[in-house]
């Protein structure tokens, strides 16, 4: 009999792939599905769950039901679904429009039917905008999939011993393959959230805990009241927004400076962190021939050359991580802008190549060969640009705030400090190898969570991720209006004599409010994650994730699932599950594959959704195929 006569006479039942969890990260990987299906699925059919809350596409987080008001953080250009010639992966390239393309062609009467207004390449977008992307990108791929769709608006509360999927309706779906891609997760307030709400409740005040800002109430926060706010990001930037263009107030702008007229109805936020600055606008140029390149530095051969097991963080990482970045300001420097320099690249890069950027003798260098301070990189001056100093006044304070503000809308618009882009991409490929150590287990917990989640992430965000240009300058128009104020650096909160009372390290007196907002999203830990089905998978032991603890035993809370270098789920006792793959912020190593990719980037994302989607169809595919691969 011909292996088509066997095909034809024995054929297996559909094979069945749930997926938990219906955002990008979803789509993203069934694109790489169909685009792998015709090369290793071969004749076998396919049922494909997405099962979500919220619709399939956007998810949670991009969702079309929200304010209208609430931007992205990136520009159009620099977000796309698709793979192009960048992508080093073993599937085929199946391109498709990216975002800034898609608003001027399919996405036109899309975007017009849904009252949004077109956006320029070099624009940041409404959230919504970027909604019916996805929505779009969703729909392309279940017409590209050789599978039947069927989507569930609900959530999925337990796996089984023998992978059903139970959704809350009570409804089962018997899996081969279960895919949990799960993104931002709720989770239970900690010890001392929970006492602050206790101890604010008992007192008629309002504290609003950390959370995704679009999601929180803030109808406790009063019209005229003060509100100390704890946080200087993206969280802040939504808050900031919701309570003043979102409750009636709008902008005018006169001969390039903004304004802003109060409703009547927004509170007055006092703003601190513990930078006490906004995180840096992002960069409003590009400029040909910078990209993301490999790291020169910190790369694993010279992680291997550390030697084995696991490595120290602080002595070991940070001073390959200060160097790539050190490395990566001077030759764009050097090479763009030579006349702000006094010696030639080769002498210069000699210097820093044979030396730490803290050595004396890298800081003589610089010192001789960079005439001006602006063109200088010392990470820790960027990374906490008020340390050390102290205001005699608020007044004081919020005059040399607001000027660094306006200093840096200045920089981050001139290509003339094309070095801070290419500090930029220095910190993509930088986060990339990290997330590669992680996985690999070259880092203890503690490092990992102190270090790499919380100082390092914090740092990447402040430099690489903050708002679009024009919200720093509402917030100077807020600050013009009396709306905001600047609470300054080091900021500790307490309540005392029935208010909270906030003080910071830089600033003399205090601050005393009602309102209390820790304008942050929470700490990943998915040992408080209230989802019942990680919950059940955990108490089971089919999910891992390690309480973490640090050298002088102190927790440090839960952290995130484990994986293998595949996405496949490490259960409780160290065993791999062959049919439980893990994707998403709240799994080990997805440092640089969670968000989206820039076109012509090579991804990681897209790097990893191909390897999975190739590994999942190889699962699936027929016993028939699989026994002609084996014997050729």
């Amino acid at each position: 009999m011909s292996v088509t006569d066997l095909r034809r006479s024995w054929q297996e039942p559909p094979a069945t792939i749930v997926f938990v969890g219906g955002g990008p990260r979803t789509v993203g990987l069934l694109e790489r599905f169909a685009a792998s299906a015709p090369e290793l699925l071969g004749e076998r059919a396919v049922e494909v769950h997405v099962v979500d809350p919220y619709p399939a596409g956007g998810g949670r987080i991009w969702r079309r039901e929200q304010s209208r008001l609430l931007w992205m953080n990136s520009m159009t250009s620099d977000i796309t679904i698709f793979t192009d010639d960048s992508v080093e992966c073993e599937g085929p390239i199946a391109p498709g429009p990216d975002l800034a393309t898609w608003v001027v062609g399919e996405g036109a009467v899309i975007l017009e039917r849904a009252g949004l207004e077109p956006a320029g390449p070099m624009d940041f977008p409404p959230r919504l905008l970027q909604a019916e992307y996805l929505a779009w990108v969703w729909e392309r791929v279940q017409r590209d999939l050789p599978a039947t769709v069927t989507t569930h608006l609900e959530r999925a509360v337990e796996l089984t011993s023998d992978h059903r999927v139970v959704l809350a309706s009570g409804k089962e779906i018997q899996a081969d393959v279960v895919v949990l891609a799960l993104g931002y997760l709720d989770r239970l307030p900690t010890a001392s959230e929970a006492a602050w709400a206790a101890q604010a409740s008992a007192l008629g005040l309002t504290y609003i805990p950390p959370g995704y800002t679009a999601d929180v109430d803030l109808s406790g926060l009063r019209a005229g009241e003060d509100v100390i706010v704890r946080g200087f990001g993206q969280a802040f930037i939504d808050l900031m927004v919701l309570l003043t263009e979102g409750r009636g107030g709008w902008y005018d702008e006169c001969d390039g400076l903004l304004s802003y007229r109060p409703s009547g109805d927004e509170p007055i936020l006092y703003v601190g962190s513990r930078r006490g600055v906004p995180y840096h606008a992002k960069l409003g140029y590009t400029v040909a021939g910078t990209k993301p390149v490999p790291t020169r530095y910190l790369t694993t051969a010279a992680l291997d050359e550390l030697g084995e097991g696991v490595l120290d963080f602080q002595t070991q990482l940070a001073p390959l991580i200060e160097k790539e970045l050190t490395f990566a300001h001077y030759q764009q420097l050097f090479s763009g802008h030579p006349e702000r320099t006094r010696w030639s690249w080769k002498q210069f890069f000699e210097v820093l190549d044979r030396s730490l950027p803290s050595s004396p003798e890298f800081v003589a260098a610089v010192s001789a060969a960079v005439p001006s301070v602006e063109d200088r990189f010392v990470k820790a001056e960027v990374d906490r640009p008020l340390d050390g100093r102290f205001f005699g006044d608020r007044e004081r304070f919020e005059r040399f705030l607001v000027e660094l503000i306006e200093n840096d809308l200045l920089r981050r618009a001139d290509p003339q400090y094309s070095a801070d882009l290419a500090v930029f991409n220095a910190l993509l490929s930088v986060y990339s190898v990290l997330s590669q150590a992680i996985t690999a287990g070259r880092l203890s917990d503690e490092d990992r969570v102190r270090h790499v989640e919380t100082e390092w992430h914090g740092f990447f965000s402040f430099v690489a991720s903050g708002p679009p240009p024009r919200r720093l300058e509402e917030l100077l128009a807020l600050y013009r209006a009396g709306i905001v104020r600047f609470a300054g650096p080091d900021l500790s909160v307490a309540i005392d004599n029935g208010e909270f009372v906030a003080q910071s390290s830089g600033v003399p007196g205090e601050i005393r409010a009602r309102a209390f907002v820790e304008a942050r999203l929470p700490r990943p830990d998915v040992l408080a994650a209230t989802d019942p089905l990680l919950r059940g998978l955990l108490e089971s032991g089919v999910l891992a994730a390690d309480e973490l603890f640090a050298a002088d035993g102190r927790s440090l809370g839960g952290g995130q699932l484990k994986a293998d270098s595949q996405c496949r789920a490490i259960r409780a006792d160290g065993s791999v599950h062959p049919a439980l793959f893990l994707l998403g912020p709240s799994v080990s190593g997805s440092a640089g594959s969670s968000g989206f990719s820039r076109p012509h980037f090579n991804g990681p994302g897209f790097r990893q959704n191909d390897a999975v989607a190739r590994h999942l169809l190889r699962l699936l595919a027929p016993t028939v195929r699989k026994e002609e691969r084996h014997a050729s």
